[in-house]
């Protein structure tokens, strides 16, 4: 079983022999489970929690664990028709032109963990063998040490980190401070606190064309208008760009201007300076969601939009999610101006503050010498399953792959499918296949202007995983009728 997983794939055997045992009837030792399985007894802990916390399971203490007995709920039906009035009345009432609809479709599916034997090339963090595991177990363990770590933290985070940001972002000799950074409880958390600070419920605001499905979803939740502006190879249009503001009034654009998920576009060096001046012109704020900076393959990075900056227009988001653990959720959002102070007060009503001992942790992590290598593996890790997943395709799918641009980060490709190909299908047809695979529909705002995959490296073993991966969705090709050849 793979070490990542091994728990998840021993609680769903278990969960499959359960009918065989009669309610209450006792399931085998911890020990026998460890001798048949070959896990450890940790595994089997895990696994056996798991299935109690699905009320599946009962453990008791020295006895071992039974299977649960069928409970007997009360027959009566709670009528809760009433609720989808009470949930639209409000936004009827004051006609609201974009009533809050949350839809997490898109976002749980990159979340989703795909079923034992399943490749995963749906995911959007790295494999457990990327991540820094014992790196991350050993500053937490030395931050919850820490005298004081369990104290509560400045409201805009601990200074020290929020001063890391600052040269991370800024540069050592740049004009960020420590002043201008609020720590947050990750990239998505940030998201939520500028979309709500930046935009009035009701009201546009203007996104890259494609896009990522969790924006969407954010801004919808909000009462916002997404309105998509197209991108090419070298980012976001600036000409509809501009267009876009003049006929909408939108006051924010959100965009993700290195290694932009899902097309893997980094905006070309002479459009940095005109969205930004695109922007100020019609008084807008510019959302730079910069995900993806620590997870580059190849070359010198441009500095970030906010750093450049004259005006104050571009509020940032940083994240240290992507290159760690999906369960560190610490990032920074970096503005100037008044701006700041209303992103920490909707920080602060939401949800207070970020747990100090997280906050300690991850200092600990970005200072140690251990941190610089960690990337260094990253990047070496990401541009060798980029390779693997390209050569597969060259391979397996060489109709698929000419309409791949390899990029130079991040951890997925964007693949442009035959005109009139059905993405549900051909989605569905690879899971079957054993493979998770992301349709392109959820990554657009309006209708799609065709049809595409998406496809993370970044969550597999490695090589020899990827090529199989592509010869399941091979096979789901063939099985849906997809021309996959030159």
């Amino acid at each position: 079983m793979r070490n990542g997983s091994s728990s998840r794939d021993l609680a769903e055997t278990l969960r499959g022999e359960l009918q065989s045992y009669a309610p209450g009837e006792k399931l085998p030792s911890s020990r026998a489970l460890v001798e048949r399985f070959g896990v450890s007894p940790v595994t089997v802990s895990r696994a056996l929690s798991t299935l109690a916390a699905d009320g599946l399971v009962v453990t008791r203490p020295g006895a071992g664990a039974y299977r649960a007995r069928d409970s007997v709920s009360d027959s009566r039906a709670v009528d809760t028709s009433w609720q989808q009035i009470a949930l639209t009345a409000e936004d009827q009432q004051h006609g609201e032109s974009a009533p809050r609809i949350v839809d997490a479709t898109g976002v749980a599916a990159s979340l989703a963990v795909p079923h034992p034997g399943v490749i995963a090339f749906n995911g959007g963090y790295l494999h457990p063998s990327l991540q820094p595991a014992q790196a991350l177990g050993a500053a937490f363990a030395r931050a919850a040490r820490r005298p004081g770590a369990w104290e509560q933290p400045p409201l805009e985070g601990l200074t020290a980190l929020r001063a890391w940001f600052a040269r991370e972002v800024g540069g050592p000799n740049g004009n960020i401070t420590p002043a201008h950074v609020l720590i947050t409880a990750g990239g998505q958390a940030s998201l939520t606190t500028a979309l709500h600070a930046l935009a009035a419920p009701g009201s546009p605001v203007l996104v890259e064309s494609p896009t990522y499905p969790g924006a969407l979803a954010v801004a919808r939740a909000a009462g916002l208008r997404p309105v998509p502006v197209p991108i090419d190879d070298d980012g976001v249009r600036p000409d509809l760009l501009d267009r876009a503001f003049t006929a909408t009034g939108a006051r924010v654009f959100y965009c993700q201007p290195l290694f932009h998920n899902p097309t893997g576009t980094v905006l070309a060096p002479d459009r940095r300076r005109r969205i930004i001046e695109i922007a100020h012109a019609a008084g807008a704020f510019v959302i730079e969601d910069d995900f993806a900076r620590r997870l580059g393959h190849d070359g010198q990075l441009p500095s970030p939009l906010v750093a450049d900056d004259p005006y104050g227009t571009v509020v940032h988001i940083s994240s240290l999610t992507k290159p760690t653990s999906p369960s560190l959720r610490v990032g920074a959002l970096i503005a100037r101006g008044p701006v700041m102070e209303r992103l920490r007060a909707i920080q602060i009503v939401d949800s207070f503050f970020v747990p100090r001992p997280f906050q300690e942790a991850t200092l600990d992590l970005v200072s140690a010498p251990a941190w610089p290598r960690h990337l260094r593996t990253i990047s070496s890790g990401l541009r060798e399953r980029r390779d693997a997943m390209l050569a597969a395709l060259q391979a397996d799918l060489p109709g698929l792959a000419a309409t791949v641009r390899a990029p130079a980060g991040g951890y997925h490709l964007w693949i442009r499918l035959p005109d009139g190909t059905d993405e549900a299908a051909l989605v569905a047809a690879s899971l079957r296949a054993g493979v998770a695979v992301s349709p392109g529909r959820p990554y657009f705002a309006a209708e799609a202007p065709a049809p595409y995959l998406r496809l993370s490296f970044a969550d597999n073993t490695g090589t020899d995983e990827i090529s199989e991966g592509v010869d399941r969705i091979a096979a789901a090709c063939a099985e849906t009728g997809v021309v996959t050849g030159t």
